[in-house]
């Protein structure tokens, strides 16, 4: 036996004649004998004098735990044996079956009703819901309603194969127990349905459940069906032997056995609750408060035990499962003491489980019971904890109240409810320590965790909004700081006292992140702490650099906005990572890209820092570093004055990569500073080299060439600053860049020529030059730079004069504007109008037939200088080269001005061969397109002519399209259709019409 479920108790005994059939009404024992009379009894209590007494009426009366005496015998009750007897308590009635089945007035017995056609019945149903009562008589059903009165009216009568040993209403059908088998019965037109032969010991049993489902009995085994027969997939109550009576009273289903009454649970699987052995029982049966079980000539009552003291001995006995399914069972009314009294056992329950090592099952009770997660962390003293104003004391979920209601005089809960000392006692030696903090109960542990912090986590964000909220609104009395610090760390660190939400959250978390590291899940932890978190910074972080978990750490440090820890670790660990005998164990290498992963998100937020630890990875990740600040669009300007305070190694890197990502993104000010930062590399260069008198124009280094590259390749810095920089005896060629820069081309293509005698750069500077001023300038200029440097060729005396007079001149000239800006940068935008300032006039003398010096050269022979000297010294051979290579370049007319009259023309033929070559085809081309253009124009006008040949005949019928009027002899004017004819005059009004629509339209678009 598991525990006493009923109390057995004899109510009746010494009855003078066997009983044949027992029931209750009120507290009164309604008792038919084997005589045929019906004996009540009542309690011995309450028998009053009057030997006469009718049964109570009140049907609130039970029946009480106390002997019963004989109040009133009605003889003649029945004239054979009574087979059942049956109280249909909502209609105040009595059903018998003897003879037949006969109703009967409650409380004084009157025969109301006998149904004659049920004379042989041997099994009956009442539906007391509809009123509707079916029997079986033979191999006959009949179904009958109560008409609400005094009389029965017959309803259906349906055959069946054999003889009916037992029958039930499901619904609206019938269950019959026929012979071996049990079938549905189908109430409106009497069809049958098989459900499942019955047993081949016990014959067939039928019982209806209050859910509505039945039991049918196959031997020694209750098979749970539906209304429709359908097997249920709940299990089957398997009883000790087979049964021949069973009764059901919620939650437990009683048996009448051959030696014994068995008591199981209906719950899943159907456990034996009780055993009852009682001699000589003939049948039981369904009181209103208690099973009545009877016997030859004694009737006992099975009266239920109080709930409450059922679950102080399933309690105490370990039956915990069974003890909590009852008390759902305890009345709604006591909701809150229901609840404690289930959170009470949970946690026994959860002790038990997790003493014996079922530890997850332990942890869906825990959850169950709604403890604080505090008591649960109790049992792990390796799991360290914030220090929390909330205190768990375990007494507080185990004491229940209410042993008043419970006890079990009342409701059963009594002192033996309160706890145990050996379920709570905490075994502090070590091997039960080691027991405790095993994988297993770590797992349970983080199963706990993670099933309680959805809500947890739920409300300390809520309590954050709440707080922001009343920030936002002014309603908070919270100080500046402690308020700055708050929202620094995201409500996780220095948790105020009275955020109660967030200091369970903060202990949850913790101790959920040890677990998840204890048994290896350092995923599942990583995941915890980049998702919004509350872990402890001070305890976390400990853990973490004592297990060697930076990945961790540094998420750590993220979610909580210490980026500055964070930064300096990651950069730690890419040097430990980097070192050969590391001192501190990794699990994967780190690398310098981590670092600027990490910045990223910082770009928005604290620039300084990014910069700051930018700095670490410059060298190592350049063009990643340079994109960082792109992309971050940290502001250049702010960029290049940190690099140049703090790695000014690095400031050029920093602008050669910028520039080569975004030309258009950098400024004049940091070209500028680029360009100088070359300039000063060279000219240190420069000195050491002609301190050593090894200086050479023709040498070159990396620096060099970066300057070289800068100073022609980018156009936003002032080449006047840079020039006054430059020596005057070397780097011509960085002179002759910023010169052209200057569109000072005169001088740059002299330098060219006579500094660095390097024809090749003075053809190509003019190639440069021509293929610009394509786009910028007309392009009947476009070719002057070649008659220039012709000039400079044939005119060396006068080119090479004064040249650094006039250099230092053009530097020194204040508020100087070239090319139409000012100084502070030429943008390439072409030739202005202050050029001809300049140069302008210059080189209109040079190149106009009626210049000054009227295109001679120096070899033309002059009073004044010398005559035969300065033909030895013009460069012809190199205007022939320059002539030869762009003849189409160069205008041919102004160049052959310019050449000396000792030109041969045999020397000319490589220029002006396909020169005169291409002027023939521009005619030809141009005669043809002439020809094309007037036979194009002859034919327009002979399609005119053919148009105006075109006869419009006029009729008398003809109508105006516009006024549909006839035309008649009126002056007509005719569409170019040729077929629409209108009067002149409509014509012209609708002319006038449009342009007066048009010139309306017009002055409202305006």
């Amino acid at each position: 036996m598991v525990h006493t479920a009923y109390d057995s108790l004899e109510l009746l005994n010494g009855c003078p004649t066997k009983i044949d059939a027992v029931e209750s009404y009120g507290s009164n024992l309604l008792v038919a004998c084997a005589d045929g009379s019906l004996r009540i009894y009542g309690p011995e209590s309450s028998t009053s004098s009057s030997a006469d007494r009718s049964p109570p009426s009140d049907q609130t009366l039970e029946l009480k735990r106390e002997p019963y005496v004989l109040e009133r015998t009605v003889n003649g009750f029945s004239r054979r044996p009574m087979l059942a007897m049956e109280v249909l308590g909502s209609r105040e009635l009595l059903l018998s079956l003897s003879e037949s089945i006969s109703f009967h007035k409650l409380p004084n017995l009157e025969t109301l009703a006998v149904i004659t056609k049920a004379k042989g019945a041997n099994a009956y149903s009442w539906d007391d819901r509809r009123g509707f009562l079916c029997f079986a008589r033979q191999r006959r059903v009949c179904i009958f309603r109560h008409d609400g009165g005094r009389g029965f009216v017959e309803v259906k009568e349906f055959g069946v194969p054999d003889t009916v040993k037992s029958m039930s209403w499901c619904g609206e059908n019938i269950c019959l127990g026929i012979r071996r088998e049990y079938t549905i019965l189908n109430a409106s037109n009497g069809a049958l349905s098989e459900v499942f032969p019955s047993g081949r010991i016990a014959p067939p049993l039928v019982v209806s459940l209050p859910s509505g489902e039945l039991l049918l009995g196959k031997d020694n085994i209750g098979v749970l069906v539906d209304q429709n027969g359908k097997l249920l997939q709940e299990g089957r109550i398997c009883w000790s032997e087979a049964p021949a009576v069973v009764v059901i009273q919620k939650p437990y289903a009683t048996a009448l056995l051959p030696r014994h009454i068995e008591i199981r649970s209906l719950r899943v699987p159907y456990p034996l609750i009780q055993t009852v052995v009682l001699r000589d029982v003939c049948r039981i049966h369904q009181g209103n408060n208690a099973i009545i079980v009877s016997l030859n000539k004694s009737v006992y009552g099975l009266f239920p035990v109080p709930l409450g003291a059922q679950i102080v001995q399933l309690t105490a006995s370990g039956n915990f499962e069974e003890a909590l399914a009852l008390c759902k069972l305890l009345p709604s009314e006591d909701s809150s003491l229901r609840a404690s009294k289930e959170q009470s056992i949970h946690i026994r329950y959860a002790h038990y489980l997790f003493e014996n090592g079922s530890y997850e099952e332990a942890m869906e009770h825990f959850v169950a019971s709604q403890v604080e997660i505090t008591y649960v962390l109790s049992l792990y003293p390796s799991i360290v904890i914030p220090k929390s104003s909330v205190v768990s004391e375990p007494d507080k979920f185990l004491d229940v109240g209410g042993e008043a209601y419970l006890s079990r005089g009342n409701s059963g809960i009594s002192d033996d409810m309160e706890p145990s000392s050996n379920i709570l006692e905490y075994d502090e030696s070590s091997a039960l320590e080691s027991k405790k903090m095993s994988h297993n109960t770590l797992m349970a542990l983080v199963k706990f965790l993670q099933k309680k912090r959805s809500n947890i986590i739920g409300k300390a964000a809520a309590e954050r909004t709440d707080e922001v909220v009343s920030d936002a609104v002014g309603h908070t009395f919270v100080s500046y700081e402690s308020t700055r610090a708050k929202r620094s760390t995201k409500g996780r660190v220095n948790i105020p006292l009275d955020s109660g939400a967030r200091e369970m959250a903060a202990i949850l978390d913790t101790a959920l992140l040890q677990a998840l590291l204890l048994t290896g899940q350092n995923a599942a932890a990583l995941d915890l702490l980049k998702s919004l978190n509350y872990c402890d910074v001070k305890i976390c972080e400990e853990i973490l650099r004592n297990g060697n978990h930076y990945l961790c750490l540094l998420e750590l440090y993220k979610c909580n906005s210490l980026h500055r820890e964070a930064l300096k670790l990651l950069h730690q660990l890419v040097e430990e990572s980097k070192s050969d005998e590391p001192k501190i164990e990794l699990t994967q290498k780190f690398k310098p890209e981590m670092i600027i992963e990490y910045l990223k998100p910082l770009c928005g937020i604290d620039p300084m820092i990014v910069l700051e630890f930018s700095m670490l990875v410059l060298e190592t990740c350049p063009t990643q570093t340079i994109e960082l600040f792109l992309s971050g669009n940290i502001p250049s300007d702010l960029v290049n004055s940190y690099l140049k305070q703090h790695a000014p190694n690095m400031q050029a890197t920093y602008l050669e990569l910028m520039l080569s990502m975004n030309e258009n993104g950098i400024s004049g000010n940091l070209q500028n500073e680029m360009v100088q930062i070359y300039l000063s590399e060279v000219l240190d260069w420069y000195a050491d080299l002609t301190a050593q008198k090894k200086w050479d124009e023709k040498l070159y280094t990396a620096t060099r060439k970066k300057l070289l590259s800068a100073l022609e390749g980018i156009s936003g810095y002032t080449p006047e600053v840079v020039l006054k920089r430059l020596p005057t005896t070397a780097l011509f060629e960085e002179r002759a860049l910023l010169l052209g820069k200057m569109n000072q081309h005169e001088l740059a293509l002299s330098i060219y020529v006579h500094k660095l005698h390097v024809p090749e750069l003075a053809l190509s500077y003019c190639d440069r030059v021509y293929e610009l001023g394509l786009n910028q300038q007309p392009a009947k200029a476009s070719g002057n730079i070649y008659l220039t440097l012709l000039q400079i060729y044939l005119n060396p005396r006068k080119t090479t004069k004064n040249i650094e007079k006039r250099i230092s001149n053009l530097v020194s000239t204040p508020n100087l504007k070239v090319g139409g800006a000012s100084l502070k940068g030429s943008k390439g935008r072409g030739f202005g109008k202050k050029i001809a300032d300049i140069e302008g006039a210059v080189e209109d003398t040079r190149i106009s037939p009626g210049g000054t010096d009227s295109g001679k050269s120096d070899g033309d022979g002059d009073d004044d200088d010398g005559g035969d000297d300065g033909i030895s010294n013009i460069m012809l051979d190199e205007v022939l080269d320059v002539l030869s290579q762009r003849w189409d370049r160069v205008q041919g007319a102004q160049a052959l001005k310019l050449l000396p009259k000792e030109t041969k023309l045999q020397n000319l033929v490589p220029f002006l061969g396909p020169l005169l070559r291409k002027t023939s085809e521009a005619h030809r081309n141009f005669s043809v397109i002439k020809r094309l253009r007037e036979s194009e124009n002859l034919q327009t006008k002979d399609q005119l002519y053919n148009q105006r040949k075109a006869v419009v005949k006029i009729t008398a019928d003809s109508m105006c399209f516009l006024c549909n009027k006839k035309i008649g002899t009126s002056v007509f004017a005719v569409y170019p259709n040729g077929n629409t004819i209108v009067h002149f005059v409509c014509f012209r009004d609708s002319q006038n019409m449009k342009a007066t629509r048009k010139g309306s339209s017009l002055r409202r678009i305006r």
